[in-house]
Parts: structure tokens; sequence; C-alpha cells
């Protein structure tokens, strides 16, 4: 009987090890989707096979013993070359979903973005704000202008006045804090059709859905509509109230129900 409960309790470890891994594998795929560390992932596979090829198949000494000495050296170099990207999961394993279960910060955020809206909205001066879920976007931040700063309306209304250098590129919001503005998005690729009354940033908004999970407010600056891109998709005819709900149950009550869920509560 003990040995049998040995292997009950053995098995039971090695599920929990697989979910870990395949959990830890999803985290550093969603950590990477959108930025150039997917290419370099890509580059590293290459090298593999061609290494087994070499080595294994053509037998070809000379080349086998560069790639051999190459990955000798492949750790120090793959940590050089995906800095950012472990400082960011660091950081997220810190911070993401463990302190804002407890907290509302995406409330105050998400109260700034909407009192902004409006205003451009009446103004019918466009705009596009991306907000950062679970997938990077460390590559469009690199097209913009670094900002660093608290969110807040008369930040982005300053940004979107049609007298700002900014104004034409997407703001993004990562952390709670606006980190750059004069972003390149995306344009849309995909299947859906936008129709004639919308532009470039419905079509930037749409694009940036499709390749990531972030969320997209758009203001159109020829009508003050406010819409909005996630999943691959956009939505139209928002007011206020309705952006402010949505934001809400997207960024905080499915954020709470996800954590909870994981805790089995």
């Amino acid at each position: 009987m003990n040995f049998i409960g040995f292997l009950w309790n053995q098995y039971l470890v090695n599920i929990l090890d697989i979910i870990l891994v395949a959990y830890i594998i999803y985290r550093l795929i969603l950590l990477v989707k959108g930025t150039r560390a997917v290419q370099i992932l890509i580059g590293i596979l290459i090298l593999l096979f061609i290494t087994f090829l070499a080595r294994d198949i053509l037998h070809l000494r000379t080349l086998s013993w560069i790639l051999e000495n190459f990955w000798l050296a492949a750790v120090v170099i793959i940590a050089v070359v995906f800095q950012p990207e472990i400082r960011s999961a660091l950081v997220q394993l810190g911070s993401h979903h463990w302190t804002r279960m407890f907290s509302m910060p995406e409330v105050s955020l998400i109260n700034e973005v909407v009192e902004a809206v409006k205003v451009l909205s009446v103004r019918k001066e466009g705009a596009l704000i991306v907000i950062e879920k679970e997938i990077g976007l460390r590559d469009y931040l690199e097209t913009g202008t670094r900002i660093n700063a608290a969110v807040s309306q008369e930040l982005i209304i300053s940004i979107f006045n049609r007298e700002s250098p900014l104004h034409d590129g997407a703001v993004i919001i990562s952390g709670g804090h606006l980190v750059a503005a004069g972003c390149v998005l995306p344009l849309s690729t995909g299947e859906t059709k936008l129709t004639k009354s919308f532009g470039t940033r419905h079509s930037a908004g749409l694009g940036l859905s499709e390749v990531t999970d972030a969320i997209i407010v758009i203001v159109s600056e020829e009508t003050g509509k406010l819409s909005i891109a996630a999943k691959g998709k956009i939505d139209t005819d928002f007011d206020p109230d309705q952006l402010k709900q949505y934001l809400i149950d997207a960024l905080w009550k499915t954020g709470r129900k996800s954590f909870f869920s994981k805790m089995g509560l």
C-alpha cells in the first residue's frame, strides 16, 4: 500500500512538473510574441538544425567544430540578446498578476483614459491609445518617443492636440504608465473589412489587435466617434460610459477572475 501511495504521489508530482513547464513555455511565448525575439528564436532553431545536419548527417568536420564551439558560448550570447525580455519577465513576475489583484490601479488608469477620450471626441481630435496586456509591445515602443509618465487625461489630450508633433501616432500604456507616444502600428492585413468612414488610425488599431492581445481605443478625427479594436475585431459607436465599462471588464475584472480561478477559488 505504501508502494502504491508512493507511485501515486510520484504520478501527481510528474503531472505538476509538466503543468509548470507548459505554463513557463506559454508565458515565454507571450513574452516574445510581437517582438524581434521571435526572429532570433527562429534563427537559433535554424542553427540547431544546421548543427545536427553537419555533425550527424553530412559529417562536415570543420563546420561541426565551428558550430559546437559556438554552442559552448551560446548561453552567454542568449542571455545578452534576450536581456530586455528576461528583465521584463522578472518585472512581470514580481508585479503583473499578484499585486494588481489586491489593488485597483487599472480603475484609475481607465478613468484617466475615458476622461481624455471624452474631450478628444468632442473636439474631433483623432487619437490612438494602446493598452498593453500580456503580449509585449517593445518593437512598437521603439518606433515612438519615450515618455515614461503617469497616465493622465491632461497628458493624453496634449499629445493628441493637432499642434503636437506626436498626434499622428499611437500612445502605448504599459504597466500603468504612458510609456511612449508617436508610435507606428502595423496596418490591418486581416479579413475584417473596414468601412469607408474608417481611416488609417482604425486600420492601425485593428492591425495591432490582429497580432497582439492589446486593447486599442480609437477616436475618429472625422466624426469624433469612439471605437475599440481587440482580438482582431473592431467595435464602433461606444459612448464614454460604455467604453469605461468595457475597459473595466477587459482589464480589471478579467484579471481578477483569472487570478482567483488559477488559485482554485
